[in-house]
This record gives structure tokens, C-alpha cells and sequence, in this order.
């Protein structure tokens, strides 16, 4: 598994585990654990996105700060092959 693969997986399920706390903690308000959990998801999902656009570039159109073209520029991801 090259490192955008590994980066990827990792984002994808602090992503997911973020989300169904969200859930969780719609019908369970008062679970600390739960919204310590959340918290915790939420920080570390944030510093595996910003390590992944630095390493391999935007996400989607939405993660550029403002330049909403910046994601289609050069390379795409099929343009670069990891080994």
C-alpha cells in the first residue's frame, strides 16, 4: 500500500468515526465519552487532511482556501504511480 493509499484509509475512517458519533450524539446528548470521542476524530481527521493536501494536494474544490480551480491542476492522480 503506497502512503497516499495508507493517508486515505486513515482519513476515510477517522471520517466515518466522526460521523456516526455525530449520530450517536444526536439521541445521546449527554455521553462525555462519546463527545470527548468526537472531539478527538475531529482534531486528529483535521491533521491527516492537512498532511495529505500537502504531501499529495487537494481533496475536493472545497479544500484550496479559496482558489476554487486550484484542484484540477497538474498532476492527476492517475498522472503520478506510486510504487
Amino acid at each position: 500500500m503506497t502512503e497516499r493509499e495508507r493517508l486515505l484509509k486513515r482519513l476515510s475512517s477517522f471520517d466515518f468515526a466522526s460521523a456516526e458519533l455525530h449520530i450517536y450524539l444526536d439521541t445521546h446528548p449527554d455521553d462525555v465519552s462519546a463527545a470527548d470521542a468526537l472531539q478527538y476524530y475531529e482534531t486528529e481527521g483535521r491533521k491527516l487532511r492537512r498532511e495529505y493536501e500537502e504531501k499529495f494536494g487537494a481533496l475536493s474544490p472545497t479544500d484550496l482556501n479559496g482558489n476554487r480551480w486550484a484542484w484540477i491542476s497538474d498532476p492527476w492522480p492517475w498522472d503520478t504511480q506510486e510504487g
